[in-house]
């Protein structure tokens, strides 16, 4: 059974596949404080409580945007499984043409999505990822990953426009009634939802029109299924990308020694 772990900004995700088939994931959240210790004990826990024990995992694979993170779950997990887990870096066999001025500062969660995709896939792709970040990348035919956008995700500019203004409520995402709302949160709502879902619209045609073709359209992040339903565009969701990214990658790279 393969362990695969994402490190995010805001979660952690951990899922178990046998034979590409996922037995389930969990999120938790990232804690910069937590030792290699505690990370160790609390994805044990997350484990067991889905019926897999310790000794049923033969290999791990841990991607990460998080370096002070990284070291403390990297260490727990090798205490945990007495493994060294397989690290997404970007000189690892992943069949993509990186073509960015600087390949190596690709984000290690963006190269596993890509890799995801594309085993689903045909390119031309244009991939979003709604997380702590709002990250739109385009891969064109033969593996070209050929860069994209980031943006301040939903959560965090909800969070700025609420601190940064005196009278403006915390407010829940639920799906908006209308566009035009009548009451300050439902104002706020709807701003948020469809703002950001115009944003993903706007910047899809643009995309586009650079490229000169369409693309399939694919989503994930935690919350994709909430705005991506209120886009004019028809974007497929993925919620277990990063996983089966994860799972592909550890394939393409089993035989190689851990470092």
């Amino acid at each position: 059974m393969l362990l695969a772990i994402d490190i995010g900004n805001s979660n952690i995700s951990i899922g178990c596949l046998r034979e590409d088939e996922i037995l389930f994931e969990v999120r938790i959240a990232t804690d910069r404080a937590r030792t290699s210790d505690q990370y160790g004990v609390e994805i044990q826990n997350m484990l067991e409580a889905n019926g897999v024990h310790r000794e049923d995992i033969h290999d791990s694979i841990i991607s990460s945007v998080v370096p002070p993170v990284f070291n403390s779950v990297w260490a727990g997990v090798y205490k945990m499984t007495g493994r060294r887990p397989l690290v997404v870096e970007a000189d690892m066999d992943t069949g993509l043409e990186i073509c960015l001025d600087m390949p190596s500062q690709v984000g290690a969660d963006r190269i596993v999505m890509a890799v995801a995709a594309l085993e689903r896939y045909s390119a031309p792709l244009i991939l979003i990822d709604m997380g702590t970040a709002t990250t739109i990348e385009v891969v064109e035919p033969g593996g070209r990953y050929m860069g994209g956008v980031i943006i301040p995700g939903v959560r965090v500019a909800l969070d700025a426009l609420t601190s940064r203004t005196a009278q403006l409520p915390a407010i829940s995402l639920g799906r908006p009634g209308k566009v035009v709302a009548t009451n300050t949160a439902d104002c706020m709502r709807s701003g948020i939802m469809y703002g950001n879902a115009c944003m993903l619209d706007g910047m899809i045609d643009r995309m586009e029109e650079e490229l000169g073709h369409g693309a399939t359209l694919v989503a994930t992040g935690g919350l994709a299924p909430f705005i991506t339903p209120l886009c004019r565009h028809e974007i497929i969701l993925e919620p277990e990308l990063l996983l089966r990214g994860l799972n592909a990658l550890y394939k393409r790279n089993r035989d190689r020694e851990p470092t």
